[in-house]
């Protein structure tokens, strides 16, 4: 074979593997490119999400915060109808204990009145009347006892709040009732 053919050869493969050469650059340079692209689309669709996460975030913080404020509120209700009900509890025990001092003042003036009254005597109609008084007595404690039971105060046991005496033991002595002058029994 001639050299100018092998040159020509030669020259005809430079140029094929020149052209293979450029052809692989620019498509590499597009796939390079392409990728970057593919890159950049990512990273941007990562910080989309983290910009929505971030968001939502922040709503969840603020629910949050909104809740905790709420349950402050609802705990102060809670607290300040607590101590509403406390002072209302002793204010019940303190007009209790008073009206337990005027019984036992009015019950003592009407003892005291009757060991001076040398015409007193007992009958029947005062034991009637012990027995109503009692009974309303009674009636007296098992309302105390159930509004005790409904404010979670704890009950004494059929036992007046201001002594250990039983309010239906005693009797109910009516100031207007006066001994008979001829038989010393009560009318």
């Amino acid at each position: 074979m001639e050299t100018s053919t092998i040159i020509w050869i030669i020259v005809a493969v430079a140029v094929v593997i020149a052209i293979i050469v450029v052809a692989m650059l620019v498509t590499s340079r597009r796939r390079r490119e392409a990728k970057l692209e593919s890159e950049r689309r990512k990273a941007a669709d990562l910080r989309q999400t983290a910009y929505e996460s971030d968001v939502e975030r922040r709503e969840r913080e603020a629910d949050a915060v909104s809740a905790a404020a709420a349950a402050k509120q609802a705990e102060a209700e809670a607290m300040q109808a607590k101590l509403e009900a406390e002072r209302l509890t002793q204010e019940s025990a303190s007009h209790r204990a008073d009206a337990q001092q005027l019984r036992t003042e009015t019950d003592e003036r009407l003892t005291k009145a009757d060991e001076v009254d040398p015409d007193i005597g007992t009958d029947e109609t005062a034991a009637a009347r012990d027995e109503t008084a009692r009974d309303e007595a009674a009636r007296d404690q098992t309302a105390r006892e159930q509004a005790a039971h409904d404010s979670g105060a704890p009950t004494h046991g059929g036992h007046d709040d201001v002594g250990s005496r039983h309010v239906a033991d005693e009797p109910v002595r009516d100031p207007a009732q006066r001994p008979d002058a001829d038989s010393g029994q009560r009318i």
